[in-house]
């Protein structure tokens, strides 16, 4: 474990004739050995061991030096008992919306959850019974079908359209479907996993309107927000619209934007009172009560003193995606890229190459060496598309690339 001293000569080394500190992400940081889900778990899950692993949405980036720093304070400290976030949590998660996202949070629209997905099953089962109607936009966060189909709610798929490379909702259809399944809630992913569309404030106005004149409450799931390319611009869909905000459970965390997904932390926001109490019920029914300390301990100062690292990480970020981009142009006749708008997930249309989707899958595994999110699993629309994490090193993406080749 490297000390706060050790830590600060780190960070001094970094600098290259700048007063700007620079984190270095071209570094190869060895998850191997470390349980991780992404490096660890090939052969459990069928997969050769030497596969290279693209796909769980996790960054291999260590973390912002602060967050590291306040993490060792803790483990400095030796004991981890029962913990709780004072005011000054607060105060971090909700200058981080403010300043980031132009959303003043006040502090009784905050629920803690251990995760995003916990969140949403949860919001499901306080506010809808067996049988009920909820509707998606597939090609989706594939948990969003499991706990909809494992809390015995039936699935409604308001299909996105691709045209052109451009995915939009079909508002049309919605309505349709909203009005023929009496609907009760929607599950929103803005900005959107896997096709990366950060949908536009037009779209979110259309989509509020609709639930409101049918009664559809919405669980917004936000956690990808904090990455957007130039050019676009995140929009909190309860900030958008007061009438929104009363019927809306917003769901963020820092696990995306700071690589914590580990440590599970999650702030759902619910602004209405009653909707509120009925959420913090379920979380009650369930037994669940303080949440992990290193996880409090890390968001707060995630927000608190992660800002550079951010800024300079989504500029690594904006390098891999142009990599990607001018990769595929010249090197993979056949495989186009969805032009991604947010997110560091990357959706390739590989449907020209003519394979079923169990060929796909095996090519990629078997003669590229690469493990990816097969499009499949984000509902059947995603069969021919395979989802590609960004978030690695410059030169480990450009190895993966080059096994790509290998399909064709």
């Amino acid at each position: 474990m490297r000390s706060a001293k050790r830590i600060k000569k780190d960070r001094r080394k970094l600098v290259k004739g700048d007063t700007q500190m620079k984190y270095d992400f071209d570094k190869i940081t060895d998850r191997r050995g470390t349980n991780s889900l992404k490096y660890d778990f090939a052969a459990e899950r069928g997969k050769p061991e030497d596969i290279l692993p693209l796909w769980v949405a996790d960054m291999d980036f260590p973390v912002a030096y602060e967050i590291t720093q306040s993490l060792e304070r803790v483990v400095r400290h030796g004991i981890y008992g029962y913990s709780e976030a004072k005011d000054s949590y607060f105060q971090a998660v909700a200058s981080w919306m403010e300043k980031q996202h132009d959303w003043k949070v006040e502090k009784d629209w905050l629920v803690k959850t251990p995760g995003v997905v916990y969140g949403i099953a949860a919001a499901i089962r306080a506010f809808t019974r067996e049988g009920d109607s909820i509707l998606i936009q597939n090609p989706v966060y594939y948990p969003f079908s499991e706990v909809i189909r494992d809390n015995d709610r039936v699935l409604v798929d308001n299909t996105l359209v691709e045209k052109d490379g451009k995915y939009t909702m079909d508002f049309e259809d919605m309505e349709q479907k909203i009005r023929e399944n009496h609907v009760k809630l929607f599950i929103l992913c803005n900005p959107h996993n896997p096709v990366g569309r950060v949908w536009t404030r037009e779209e979110l106005q259309k989509v509020g309107e609709l639930c409101l004149q049918y009664g559809v409450l919405v669980v917004s799931d936000e956690i990808h927000h904090d990455f957007v390319y130039p050019g676009y611009r995140h929009q909190v869909f309860a900030a958008l619209d007061p009438r929104f905000q009363k019927i809306t459970v917003t769901c963020t965390a820092p696990s995306k934007t700071f690589n914590l997904a580990g440590l599970q932390v999650s702030n759902i926001f619910i602004a209405d009172k009653k909707l509120r109490s009925l959420f913090r019920k379920e979380i009650d029914r369930t037994g669940y009560s303080q949440l992990n300390t290193f996880g409090l301990v890390a968001c707060e100062s995630a927000y608190r003193d992660g800002e550079e690292w951010l800024t300079q990480l989504k500029q690594y970020l904006g390098g891999n995606l142009e990599l990607v981009r001018k990769f595929v142009a010249e090197r993979l006749p056949g495989v186009r890229l969805v032009e991604p708008e947010g997110t560091y997930l990357v959706w390739l249309d590989l449907r020209a190459l003519g394979l079923t989707e169990r060929e796909l899958d095996r090519a990629v595994v078997e003669k590229a060496g690469l493990w990816l999110d097969g499009g499949g699993m984000f509902g059947a629309c995603g069969e021919g598309f395979q989802r590609i994490n960004i978030a690695c090193p410059r030169s480990v993406l450009e190895e993966a690339l080059e096994r790509l080749t290998k399909i064709l």
